[in-house]
């Protein structure tokens, strides 16, 4: 098999050969096409919060890579799709209320230092979209949680029990971890919470709106074969045991959070995931593992950004460690 390279000469590969029909382009509208009922929904929703922070999003995203290229004097390469997406999944990771340069600046970021600086798509060893959000969490988390009123769509009071009065918190996240230090005492039921999670959550992120939309889109992606469920199943099974194990609400923790928005489209990303069947797998088991450890015993109730920016890093070692055996091959002494 011969193909041109970008110098005009010829490459030949041994076989087998293998023969794709999807583009980069095609498989990064289907991403899109996968996130679009739940951004639509959470459009319909929020209202113009939510549009501000997508337009913010996604136009940095997108001004940022044409700026690199223009600077750098390299080809344009908006039209493979991968900063409309990467805009798409810091919007939907955001809270709806976020200021608009915040927004920007979390672009600007996921591009420039997630992306571009590795050489552009195909070399970044981390999620761009997931560097972007960690810099805006890093950055500005006063805003982000102390000061709700300018982060979050909406706020929710739970009245107390006994010498309790009340509490508020941002997210049901936030009211179930302040749940858990107050030993129950704001009796919080997580199970009420699964019908808003599932169908229209306005206490979270704007990816956070709907988790039945996001598992829909999921699904769609499996059944592709855009993705590979292992990658999701580890990661939403090993957080419901490890939720059970720690004595709680399994389903409500799966739910609640970015676990599907993480799971489903940004652990799933081709370049900072494994390529290894057991390396996927055992990649899924670590963010499962790593995202309830931090929910459960870190300092924020929402630990899905570091847990999977952290098994991004590990994902050459995974493929070192369950690289295929080579046959057909024969290893010379000296």
């Amino acid at each position: 098999m011969s193909e041109a390279s970008p110098e005009g000469r010829f490459v030949v590969a041994a076989p087998p050969h293998i023969r794709a029909r999807g583009s980069c382009t095609s498989i990064m509208l289907w991403v899109v096409g996968a996130l679009a009922p739940a951004a639509v929904w959470s459009l319909v929703s929020m209202g113009t919060p939510a549009a501000i922070t997508y337009a913010s999003c996604i136009g940095g995203a997108l001004g940022a890579e044409a700026v690199w290229n223009a600077v750098a004097r390299r080809t344009q390469t908006l039209a493979d799709g991968s900063a409309l997406v990467t805009g798409l999944l810091l919007a939907m990771s955001m809270p709806p209320r976020a200021p608009w340069w915040m927004s920007i600046a979390g672009a600007v970021v996921a591009i420039w230092l997630g992306k571009m600086v590795f050489g552009g798509l195909g070399w970044n060893l981390f999620n761009p979209a997931l560097v972007g959000r960690a810099f805006v969490v890093l950055s500005w988390s006063g805003i982000l949680s102390k000061l709700p009123t300018k982060g979050w769509y909406q706020t929710i009071d739970v009245a107390g029990n006994g010498s309790l009065d009340a509490i508020s918190g941002a997210t049901r996240l936030a009211i179930a971890a302040a749940d858990r230090a107050a030993k129950g005492g704001y009796g919080f039921d997580l199970a009420a919470q699964y019908q808003p999670l599932l169908f229209r959550n306005l206490q979270g992120s704007l990816g956070e709106v709907s988790a039945a939309l996001l598992i829909a889109g999921g699904l769609v992606l499996i059944a592709r074969g855009i993705i590979d469920w292992r990658i999701p199943v580890g990661y939403v099974g090993t957080m419901a045991a490890l939720a059970a194990a720690f004595g709680s609400d399994p389903l409500f923790h799966v739910l609640a959070g970015g676990v599907m928005l993480g799971a489903f489209f940004m652990a799933t990303d081709y370049v900072s995931s494994p390529m290894t069947r057991h390396g996927r797998l055992v990649y899924g088991i670590g963010c499962g593992a790593f995202n309830a450890i931090g929910r459960f015993f870190g300092a924020m109730p929402e630990a899905t950004t570091f847990a999977i920016l952290f098994m991004n890093g590990m994902a050459p070692l995974l493929d070192r460690i369950f690289a295929p055996r080579t046959f057909g091959w024969v290893r010379r002494d000296g």
